[in-house]
């Protein structure tokens, strides 16, 4: 009964509105166009705007306000100009301004969208399914990223490349001028016309402002609403394209943990190459690849009886990353590239080679292939992991997305061995309408793993996003024995506290929420208030039920930045196995019902010093929890940020079932001595993993690309205080060589 009423409520929302969603669509392309030409002389990038294809250039201007209001006109202007020769594409802007600007950091691709920007989408393709942004601050910090066409996808700034960029500041405005090689970007060669917008991120007004109109409710890298770039001629394929990475590091590393502590000294080698194929095709490689300089993980809370999710840092995992782990809906991924050369602690096990084919074979075709071998230690085989996928684009912004994976261990002198496997395959369909209002989708997954046998993963769902109105409803299904080694897959595994075991167990799984956003018109104190309802229903394999979460919300958003928001959420747990939260017994399988309350608040972040406080109260299955966060942020304009968190968790169970409190506390330390020189300190102190962290990092960045790192991490335990764990000194170099 349950699935019937499913297929006809997911019935009415895809098809129901179906002739709506075709016509509601606005073809961007034909309302904003830019012209192209080639430059004829030789260009100097230092944001002076001397060379004669700036006078002579088209232009992008009147650009329109997008935040908090859209439709009207962008507080300040901006006018954009675009160039090409034999290996760079151009862009200019001189961005309308105070002499005053607000710029969080100097570092490199962090905290790009909170401060004053400027940035351009590019979408090569044109197909709307995938493409390039670049960014820099007033104080000439550059950005990039890859935006894919993933309902839920995110930008993170992991992308890296190659490209030259120059800001000069004057009274009344900051002019930026930028150079992004051919070789930098993937495109198809012989295409005329481009997708392209650009916008601005003006904070003192708390403003974004873009040259295409476009709606309030979409993020402003939304490649629906991008213009039309014409080439005077198509551009040809660029030469030679191969950047050669190698690296040396060397550690120092000291484990007190053990019987008879000793210094290890440890000096390693490799190389990361990336060969361009075709202007759209890239291979990259990798042999005995480090990831010592990579960002550590901030830690958190874990009150849940499931596995937290980790984002993917590693950079060899992250050009064309949508081919391999857009799949499936968050929390729920059958690939999850971090779950590749990392245990289930996070430590790394040794990769000896990999291998990425990622890019399009065609105007409307992508295709990504990945394989990875790593190495075999006393306790752990080797194996080798294997991904083929593929996107085909239909019609104007939809996808079919498939892929199919190969997990083998490998038993050096033998070969692989064909009784440890784990394979996976799915296929899914991804509508989006061309303004992007609607977007439902459906996938089916299968596994196969020796020993076990076969099972499924379904989904199906559908987002409306509307000015004022949103809404989203997903199911999920997965059969217990359902295995996604390179996956991330929550709530199979459940621990039984009482025997000690873990019970894996398939689910079915419904969420929907139901959004309205009211817009004040006018200069008041608020820009927006939202009001958010939703339910998550967690099913066994029977369908009966085994958890309830219902949510009301309310966050009202201010004209200066600063943020309130208010929740109440109630439970329903039916729990099926003993579950421990504190050191006294685990709770017993039972119906558990309970309420909580979050109020929050975040001040004006454009001021010097900003805050946030968050309270939690309520109930806590038979008992109660108290949470109580506290952060602040101080910014030495642009050199320094000094921040410090403090979270506490005090759960107060009945007898026998004893109390817990839970302290987190993060410092972040970031020095940065120029564009090119960054020092980095994290402390991180967390009771629940008994752990104390000291991380500090300090960068050199001595030409485009090209890296210094010296790392220093030590771990004490929090209990007894300060009782050493281990501590490493790690040096990293790496130098990007274009042959």
């Amino acid at each position: 009964m349950m699935k019937r009423y499913l297929y006809i409520i997911l019935s009415l929302l895809l098809f129901g509105q179906w002739g709506k969603a075709q016509s509601a669509g606005k073809d961007m392309q034909d309302a904003y166009q830019l012209g192209l030409s080639r430059a004829t002389g030789e260009m100097l990038v230092d944001g002076a705007l001397t060379e004669d294809v700036w006078r002579n250039a088209d232009t992008a201007t009147d650009f329109w306000q997008k935040f908090p209001q859209d439709g009207l006109p962008a507080g300040r202007q901006t006018v954009v100009r675009m160039a090409y020769d034999d290996r760079f594409l151009y862009i200019s802007a001189e961005c309308y301004d105070t002499n005053y600007y607000v710029v969080q950091t100097l570092k490199r691709d962090s905290r790009f969208f909170e401060g004053d920007a400027f940035g351009l989408v590019l979408d090569p393709v044109n197909r709307r399914s995938n493409g390039f942004l670049f960014g820099v601050s007033p104080m000439n910090v550059q950005s990039e990223d890859l935006i894919s066409a993933s309902q839920f996808g995110d930008l993170n700034f992991s992308w890296d490349n190659k490209w030259f960029s120059a800001v000069q500041r004057h009274d009344d405005r900051w002019v930026v001028e930028m150079a992004i090689p051919f070789k930098t970007l993937r495109f198809e060669a012989g295409k005329d016309t481009w997708g392209i917008n650009f916008f601005r991120y003006d904070l003192k007004r708390n403003e974004v402002s873009s040259w295409t109109e476009m709606p309030v409710n979409f993020d402003v890298q939304d490649l629906g609403y991008t213009g039309a770039l014409h080439w005077d001629r198509s551009p040809a394929k660029p030469g030679a394209n191969v950047s050669l990475i190698p690296y040396l590091s060397g550690s120092l590393y000291r484990n007190n943990e053990v019987e008879d502590p000793a210094d290890e000294t440890r000096f390693d080698g490799g190389f990361d190459a990336k060969v361009a194929l075709t202007s759209s095709l890239n291979l990259d490689l990798t042999v005995n690849p480090d990831f010592s300089q990579i960002d550590v993980d901030i830690q958190q809370t874990n009150l849940t009886r499931f596995s937290l999710q980790f984002p993917e840092r590693r950079p060899f995992f992250l050009e064309n990353a949508d081919l391999f782990a857009d799949f499936g809906t968050p929390p729920a991924r059958p690939i999850f590239t971090r779950s590749i050369g990392l245990d289930e602690n996070a430590l790394p096990i040794r990769i000896l080679y990999g291998a990425r084919l990622s890019g399009n074979i065609g105007n409307n075709s992508r295709i990504g292939l990945l394989n990875l071998q790593t190495r075999a230690t006393d306790d752990r085989d080797a194996h080798n992991y294997s991904i083929l996928s593929f996107n085909q684009s239909v019609l104007k912004r939809s996808l079919i997305k498939g892929y199919v994976t190969n997990r083998q261990a490998y038993l050096p002198g033998e070969g692989f061995n064909g009784n440890d496997y784990g394979r996976n395959a799915g296929l899914e369909f991804n509508y989006r309408n061309l303004s992007g209002t609607w977007n439902p989708w459906v996938a089916i997954h299968v596994s196969d793993k020796s020993g076990v046998g076969t099972s499924t993963f379904r989904n199906a769902g559908v987002r409306y996003s509307g000015r004022n109105l949103s809404y989203f409803i997903d199911y999920i299904g997965i059969g217990t024995n359902y295995y996604a080694d390179m996956g991330f897959i929550p709530r199979l595994e459940n621990y039984d506290a009482a025997r000690d075991t873990v019970i894996r167990l398939g689910f079915e799984h419904i969420f929907n929420r139901l959004g309205y956003t009211i817009r004040p018109q006018g200069d008041g104190a608020f820009i927006a208030h939202e009001f958010t309802t939703s339910s998550r229903f967690i099913f066994n394999p029977d369908w009966t039920l085994n958890e309830r979460r219902s949510t009301l919300d309310y966050s009202a958003l201010f004209r200066n930045t600063g943020e309130f928001s208010f929740s109440v959420e109630n439970y329903d747990n039916r729990l099926l196995f003993a579950s421990r939260f504190t050191e006294g017994p685990p709770l017993p399988p039972a119906r558990y019902e309970y309420t909580q309350f979050i109020a929050g608040y975040k001040s004006d972040a454009r001021k010097a010093f900003a805050l946030e406080a968050e309270m939690q109260g309520g109930q806590f299955y038979n008992g109660k929890l108290f949470r109580y966060l506290a952060g602040i942020i101080y910014r030495a304009q642009p050199w320094g940020n000094f921040s410090i968190a403090f979270e506490q968790n005090d759960l107060r169970l009945p007898e026998p079932y004893g109390d817990n409190k839970l302290s987190l506390i993060n410092q972040r330390t970031e020095i940065n001595f120029s564009n090119q020189l960054f020092w980095t300190t994290f402390l991180q102190y967390n009771t629940q993993r008994n752990n104390f962290n000291v991380n500090s990092r300090l960068q050199w960045r001595y030409q485009p690309m090209s890296d210094f790192f010296l790392v220093y991490t030590d771990n004490y335990f929090s209990d007894p205080f300060l009782q050493h764990k281990n501590r490493a000194i790690v040096f990293k170099w790496n130098y990007w060589l274009t042959l």
